[in-house]
Parts: structure tokens; sequence; C-alpha cells
């Protein structure tokens, strides 16, 4: 056991790298497929055919092929059409994939989300003479936003354990920092300090959504501010509020 931590302690610069590359990749994919997943989501829900079908088909695409063939057409394939500003790093080609695979399951949780908006809030803001672009942003968005967020936070805990297979493309992430590891120490050891490791960053991004989600229900009225229920009290302290 002693040898084992020995050689943790010498292989932390490495996993600390990939730990990094990790993160910057979970990172770097979600923001782009939450922008992905708020346009297609949008435009999947639109009234126009047209529109509707183009978001249905990029969506379904993206759904529908694997994971590791989109990594792969990004970062080995589209290189070869010769275009320069299609000849992406490995991290860069590692973001679009994830972006735009996560994006297309957000895009979903997106529409689902507007769709079940209740109807009567849709008629009032028609009734009070809402603008279109007025009407989802101010009375749509909001309501859906704190729907979403829960499908969304499990969107991303997937995305960050996606990250795994960036091996495949040369970049040295924290999957294979702990297969370094495994070499110097053995394989229980090494693969129990990656499930840690995976544990804690999903646990902080759970914490974050829910957050998130604390936030948007405050603002619609539906539940205690974040400071709140951050905010520590007894047992009799909440029953006295409650009552």
């Amino acid at each position: 056991m002693s040898s084992d931590l020995s050689a943790l302690w010498t292989a932390i610069p490495q996993v600390l790298e990939g730990l990094g590359i990790t993160v910057v990749l979970t990172a770097g994919g979600a923001a782009l497929a939450f922008v992905i997943a708020i346009v297609f989501g949008l435009l999947a829900g639109s009234r126009a055919l047209l529109v509707r079908g183009f978001a249905r088909v990029v969506i379904e695409f993206f759904r529908g092929t694997s994971l590791v063939v989109q990594l792969f057409l990004f970062f080995f394939v589209l290189p070869r059409f010769g275009i320069p500003w299609l000849e992406w790093p490995p991290l860069v080609a590692g973001i679009l994939a994830f972006g735009f695979n996560y994006g297309a399951y957000g895009a979903e949780v997106v529409r689902g989300s507007i769709t079940a908006v209740p109807r009567g809030q849709w008629e009032a803001s028609t009734a009070l003479s809402f603008s279109p672009a007025h009407r989802m942003r101010r009375i749509i968005i909001p309501q859906a936003w704190a729907l979403m967020i829960p499908s969304l936070n499990n969107l991303l805990i997937q995305l960050l354990k996606g990250t795994a297979i960036v091996g495949f493309i040369t970049l040295f992430d924290l999957t294979v920092s702990i297969e370094k590891l495994r070499i110097a120490t053995d394989l229980f050891f090494a693969y129990s300090v990656g499930l840690l490791l995976y544990f804690v960053l999903a646990y902080i991004l759970t914490l974050g959504m829910n957050a998130l989600e604390v936030r948007a229900k405050h603002r619609l009225g539906q539940g205690e501010s974040l400071r709140d229920a951050l905010r520590f009290r007894s047992p009799v302290t909440r029953g006295r509020t409650a009552a």
C-alpha cells in the first residue's frame, strides 16, 4: 500500500494534467451543447415546416450516430478534405463532438420543457399583446428553464463521463492518466483513484446545477431562495418556519 501511495504521489502532476484536460473538455463541450440545445430546441418547435424539418434532421443525426464515430469524424475525416479551417487540434475536435452530440439530446429537453409550460401562460401572454420574442423571453423560457435543469444535469454528468473516450484521438485526459498510474501501481488502486476523481467532479457539477434549479424556482415564486437553502437551520427552526 505504501508503494502505491508513493507511486500516486509521483504521478500527481500527470493526474492533474489529465484532470485539467477532462475539465476543459467538459466545460467546453457543455457550453457548446447548451447553445446548440437552445437553438435547435427552439427551431424544432417552430411552426415553419422547413425550419422544423431541418432541426429534426440535425438532432436525429447526432442522436442516432455513435459519439465515437462523431469524434473520429471531426478529428480524422474532415481534415482530409484539405480545408484549413476543418483541421482542428484534438481538444477542439473533442469539444465539437461532445457539443454536437449532447447538444442534440439537450435540444429535445429544451423542446419538451417549452411544450410543458401550461397553455394558459401562452394564452395570457398573447392576450397581453406580447410579441413572440418578448413572450418567449419573459414568460415561457423562465418557466421552461426551471423544468429543464434536472434533465440537463443528467446530460452534463453523462458528458463528463463520456470524455473518457478522447484517448482515441491522442488526448491525455483523466482516464489515460489513470491508465498510466495502473502501470506503476495495480489495477484496483489505480481505478479506485479514477472512480473517486470522477465522482468528485460529478458531485461538484450536480451541486452547481442544483443551485441553479433552486434559484430558477425561487424566481418563479416556487421555492426558497438559494441563500435560505444554504443557510443551516435546526429541525426546530424549520418546523417553526413551516408553521
